[in-house]
């Protein structure tokens, strides 16, 4: 092998590992960065890893939210039909935030509750993710479908 092709293979070697590096480092940043949204029933199922940050999606329940007279520190209740999870969130909520609608919080889970850094609001009446209209749809089918044979059987008598 003459030296300037062994010149060549080396730089060509060279490059190709800045590029597998540079990939690498890439792929990991961005694994580090996403967060995944989980409903109150998946959370209290255990499907969440220990210590990671994730988001929470849900319905606020009614009656639930509990504002602190001295700070910004705001308690409420997600659920989506099937679990409740408390959330606490420090800071100032969005303007569409309130009781019976549909929210996002990411966080940590912190023992029995959700520690929120920052909460989304729906922005209009016809938003909720696909994720959590999916879970809240089979929630409602699971709990209706009692109900409805319920029905059919004092209906038949």
């Amino acid at each position: 092998m003459n030296p300037t092709r062994k010149r060549r293979l080396i730089v060509i070697s060279l490059i190709l590992g800045a590029v597998g590096i540079a990939a690498a480092l890439t792929v990991l940043a961005l694994q580090q960065n996403m967060t995944y949204l989980y409903t109150p029933v998946e959370v209290l199922g255990g499907k969440v890893p220990a210590e990671a940050r994730f988001r929470l999606g849900g319905m606020v329940k009614g009656g639930s939210i509990q504002r602190s007279s001295d700070s910004l520190k705001v308690s409420f209740t997600v659920t989506d039909g099937d679990a409740e999870l408390p959330v606490e969130y420090n800071g100032i909520l969005p303007d569409l935030f309130r009781e019976k609608q549909s929210v996002i919080a990411t966080g940590t889970l912190q023992g029995k509750h959700f520690v929120a850094t920052e909460v989304l609001a729906k922005h209009d009446e016809n938003y909720v993710p696909r994720d959590v209209k999916e879970a809240m749809a089979k929630a409602h089918e699971k709990h209706s479908v009692p109900e409805a044979a319920g029905k059919a059987k004092s209906e038949a008598k």
